[in-house]
C-alpha cells in the first residue's frame, strides 16, 4: 500500500485549546487519522510545540501554522510512500524540519503524521494497533525483544499545581494499583475515586476536578491529601501497599526558583536537602513509592542524590521534565544514576520512531516505563496501546472522570476482551 494524501486540520483538545488533528488515506481509501495532546507544566528541553503567536485568534495558541506544514511540506515529503516503513517516514519528517527541537515544522505537526501513519501502518498489517507496534519495534532484533503486557495504573486521584490553581504545591497524588488486568485494575481506581468525592462532600470541600481530573480540594497542607485518599481507599475496601501504592507528582520545577524550592501551601522555603528530608518522612509515614519530578528539571545532583537513597530504600524516581522522552537525556540520567523509571510522552520529542528509542535507552538502563498522556489531551485513546504494545510497567492517564481520560483505560479493556 502507498500513501495517497496527508492533511491535519485545527481542533480543541480537553482545555479547549486548540491542537492537530492528522488525517492520512492509503490507496485503498482507508483514512487514519491522530490528534496530539498538550502539556500545561513543560519542560524547557522538550521538542517544540508550534503555536500561531496571533493574539486576535485563541489568544495567540492557534496551531494554523502547524496545521499547514502538514498539508505542506510534509503532505509532499510522504505522499506515495510505504506506510509500514515507519522508521524512514518519521526521519524524512525529523530531517525536514533540520532543527534539534522540532523549531521549524513543530513537534505536534511532526507527531500528528507519525502517530497517524503507525495506525495505517498496522491496518496494512491487518493487526491490532498494539500488535503492531510490539512487533514492528520490540521483535527484532531478538536481543530487543519485549512481550506486550498490561501496564499498571498511575492514577490521579488529586490534583495540585498548574493543573489546578495552585490549591497544592505538590502536582498530582496518586494511587499505582497492584493489579494489572484491566478491568480489575480500573474497578479497584475507580471505587477509590468515587468514595473520596463522597468524604470530599461530607467534610465540605468542593467535589470539582483539575484538569486531568483528580478532585482539587483546597486542603490545609500537601499531606493532607494523602490522608484523604487513605481514608478513601479504606472505606472502600483496599488496602495501602496491598492493593496500591501512593505515589506523587511534584513538578518541581515549578515551584523552583534561584535554588531555592518554595512550597507556598506550608509556607516553607527549601534547600535541595531540606527537600529531600521532606519527601523522605512523606515516603516514610504514607509508604510512597513513586516521586516525579521531585527537583527541578537541571538540578542534577539532587537527583542523583535521591536515586542512591532509592537504591537503598526502594523507592522509584521518575524523571519527566528532566528526561523529556529524550534518547540523548535518558541516556546521560541512566549514567549518571539520575533516576530509575521515565515518564515516556511522545509529543516531548515529537515522533514515535524517537519515544520508542526512548524506551530502549531507558530499558537498557534497566529503568522502569511509564506512558503517559498530558494535561491537556484529546479522545485518542493511542497511548493505550502503545503502552501495552511496549510492555509498559505503567501507564498514567488522570484520574478517574472526563472522557478524554477514560478512554485510554477503556481502550485497555478493551485489548483485555480481545478487541
Amino acid at each position: 500500500m502507498k500513501i495517497t494524501t496527508v492533511k491535519a486540520i485545527e481542533i480543541l483538545d480537553s482545555r479547549g485549546k486548540p491542537t492537530v488533528r492528522t488525517f492520512v488515506t492509503l490507496d485503498d481509501g482507508s483514512l487514519h487519522q491522530a490528534s496530539v495532546p498538550s502539556g500545561a507544566s513543560t519542560g524547557k528541553h522538550e521538542a517544540l510545540e508550534l503555536r500561531d503567536g496571533d493574539e486576535k485568534r485563541f489568544a495567540g495558541q492557534g496551531v494554523l501554522k502547524a496545521v499547514e506544514n502538514v498539508n505542506g511540506p510534509i503532505a509532499n515529503a510522504l505522499k506515495g510512500k510505504d506506510p509500514s516503513d515507519l522508521k524512514a517516514l518519521d526521519l524524512t519528517m525529523i530531517e525536514l524540519d533540520g532543527t534539534e527541537n522540532k523549531s521549524k515544522l513543530g513537534a505536534n505537526a511532526i507527531l500528528g503524521v507519525s502517530m497517524a501513519c503507525v495506525r495505517a501502518a498496522a491496518h496494512a498489517q491487518n493487526v491490532p494497533l498494539w500488535k503492531f507496534i510490539n512487533e514492528y519495534y520490540f521483535q527484532s532484533p531478538k536481543s530487543n525483544v519485549q512481550r506486550p503486557k498490561f501496564p499498571r495504573l498511575m492514577v490521579n486521584l488529586i490534583n495540585g499545581g498548574k493543573h489546578a490553581n495552585w490549591n497544592f504545591d505538590i502536582q498530582e497524588f496518586m494511587i499505582m494499583t497492584t493489579a494489572t488486568k484491566p478491568s480489575e485494575s480500573t474497578r479497584v481506581a475507580s471505587e477509590i475515586f468515587i468514595e473520596l468525592g463522597k468524604q470530599l462532600k461530607k467534610g465540605g470541600y468542593s467535589p470539582l476536578v483539575g484538569d486531568e481530573g483528580g478532585y482539587s480540594p483546597a486542603f490545609g497542607s500537601n499531606e493532607q491529601a494523602y490522608d484523604a485518599i487513605l481514608e478513601a481507599a479504606k472505606t472502600a475496601g483496599y488496602e495501602n501497599v496491598k492493593d496500591f501504592e501512593l505515589a506523587m507528582d511534584a513538578a518541581a520545577s515549578e515551584f523552583y526558583e534561584n535554588g531555592t524550592y518554595i512550597l507556598k501551601r506550608d509556607d516553607k522555603k527549601l534547600t535541595p536537602d531540606q527537600l529531600i528530608q521532606i519527601y523522605s518522612e512523606i515516603g516514610q509515614k504514607y509508604h510512597v513509592q513513586s516521586f516525579e519530578d521531585p527537583f527541578e528539571q537541571d538540578d542534577w545532583e539532587s537527583f542523583t542524590k535521591f536515586t542512591e537513597m532509592a537504591g537503598k530504600f526502594h523507592f522509584q524516581v521518575v524523571g519527566d521534565d528532566f528526561t523529556v522522552t529524550n534518547p540523548k537525556r535518558i541516556k546521560e540520567a541512566v549514567q549518571r544514576n539520575g533516576a530509575n523509571a521515565v515518564i515516556i510522552k511522545p509529543n516531548q520529542i515529537g515522533s514515535i520512531y524517537e519515544t520508542v528509542q526512548a524506551i530502549k535507552e531507558a530499558k537498557k538502563g534497566g529503568w522502569r516505563i511509564a506512558i503517559s498522556h498530558r494535561s491537556g489531551e484529546t479522545e485518542d485513546p493511542f497511548i493505550a496501546d502503545l503502552a501495552y504494545g511496549v510492555g509498559a510497567d505503567f501507564i498514567k492517564t488522570g484520574s478517574m472522570s472526563r472522557s478524554e481520560r477514560l478512554a485510554k483505560y477503556n481502550r485497555l479493556i478493551e485489548i483485555e476482551n480481545g478487541f
